[in-house]
């Protein structure tokens, strides 16, 4: 489904395209319609905090994981009751302060648009769509309605309805990777195997590459168990899944820095590469190309019915003195472990008379 509406940002219009999706990833979503039209019906994962679902092809194969906004871990459709019970008995302590609450859909969406700007390919491809299926967790409300509208067809077959299934439901849609073992798994592995010259260095690239994702977008919850690992014969490759927890509005603090598992491990104790360096340094110090970057994730924010232009610009300023410390990390050939000891900064717009401006104007704090 495809539309589109103009929006402002910063004073210049961009033209907001809604649901877009290229060619291969509608091919998947259409796949997983007509299963659930099929009676293939999603699968909930019991893993997690959040109502989540692996969506099935018509030969019953997983082909994507769909995680409903209304199903996060606060919000009051979620499956797993417990984070929902926490937030109404202990509202002063649930969640992430640094973090805006059920945007996790966002969140997963937005680390894919980074990572194809910054084509580092690790991130399998992730977009907002509308989806629905009697898998899904639904009120029951909801569900006597839906009862309804078919009763009263089955008796008056000239009835009209919008719409007689259950309503869509808006969420991230990730495709499923094949071949791929939690990263835990494969860690322990290397730990007792003899990796040869090459998968060692194919390792460390596609590692750094995880680094560069994962302090880029802030996530907070990067464990062992939410990365993939693929060993070939002659290479190593890296998906990282689970982006949900990340585009802080403000740095971590000291009481909760939800540190990244990766800094433990020997590979963040070697200097970044001078392949990575050549690679990403030219994007990321261009801050005009880091412009380009916030208008992509600006289409994307907005459109969630609780957008606040003033939130997204925190969000963004965060982003902007993560990438402007790993540019520094890169030019003074720093490991991932040195990186995440660079004291945090933020970057933000400076908006005066911004209609005009040729360039952005920004101040560091």
């Amino acid at each position: 489904m495809l539309g589109g509406r103009d929006v402002k940002y910063h004073g210049q219009i961009i033209f907001l395209k809604t649901n877009f999706l290229n060619t291969e990833f509608q091919k998947t979503v259409t796949e997983a319609e007509e299963a659930i039209e099929l009676g293939i019906q999603p699968e909930r994962i019991y893993q997690g905090s959040s109502g989540s679902y692996f969506v099935k092809n018509k030969e019953n194969k997983p082909i994507a994981v769909f995680k409903p906004k209304d199903e996060e871990p606060y919000e009051s459709l979620n499956p797993k009751w417990a984070k929902y019970f926490q937030r109404l008995c202990c509202p002063c302590c649930f969640g992430r302060s640094c973090l805006l609450p059920n945007q996790g859909y966002l969140s997963e969406a937005a680390a894919s648009i980074i990572d194809s700007k910054l084509e580092l390919n690790i991130v399998p491809k992730t977009k907002v769509i509308k989806l629905v299926a009697e898998t899904f967790n639904y009120s029951k409300v909801d569900r006597k309605k839906c009862k309804m509208k078919h009763s009263i067809k089955e008796r008056c077959p000239s009835a009209n309805f919008n719409r007689m299934s259950l309503p869509l439901k808006t969420g991230s849609f990730q495709i499923y990777v094949e071949g791929y073992k939690d990263a835990d798994f494969w860690l322990r592995r290397f730990q007792t195997e003899n990796l040869s010259e090459d998968l060692e260095c194919s390792f460390q690239a596609q590692f750094e590459r995880l680094v560069i994702l994962d302090y880029i977008i802030r996530n907070t919850d990067r464990g062992n168990d939410n990365w993939l690992i693929k060993k070939n014969e002659d290479s190593i490759k890296i998906a990282a899944i689970d982006n949900g927890l990340a585009f802080p509005i403000k740095h971590p603090d000291s009481v909760r820095a939800y540190p990244y598992h990766w800094a433990w491990l020997p590979q963040a104790r070697k200097a970044f590469s001078q392949e990575t360096k050549q690679f990403i340094v030219p994007k990321i110090s261009d801050m005009n190309f880091v412009e380009i970057i916030c208008k992509e994730l600006y289409t994307l924010f907005h459109q969630d019915k609780g957008f606040k232009m003033i939130t997204f610009e925190k969000q963004m300023a965060v982003m902007r003195g993560q990438m402007l410390n790993l540019t520094q990390a890169l030019k003074d050939n720093k490991s991932p472990y040195e990186l995440i000891q660079m004291s945090p900064i933020l970057v933000e717009r400076d908006c005066s008379n911004i209609e005009f401006a040729e360039t952005p104007c920004f101040t560091v704090w």
